[in-house]
């Protein structure tokens, strides 16, 4: 569900994992018809360090378990 956001609506997928600045200046971005093909892939890259940097969290979580 949220790639489908990061690329349709790349900013609001900034607000969903707790990145507010960037959001709004990929509104600014999105705003013009071609800053919306870089705001989108922005948006993409994004959500994958997001879910990388999760993965990371949970892996020494169980490991210090």
């Amino acid at each position: 569900m949220r790639l489908l956001l990061a690329i349709f609506l790349p900013w609001i997928q900034f607000f969903t994992i707790g990145r507010p600045v960037a959001g709004i200046i990929c509104l600014f971005l999105q705003i013009t018809l071609v800053g919306w093909l870089p705001a989108a892939i922005w948006s993409v890259y994004a959500l994958g360090q997001y879910k990388t940097e999760k993965k990371i969290e949970k892996a020494l979580a169980s490991q210090k378990s």
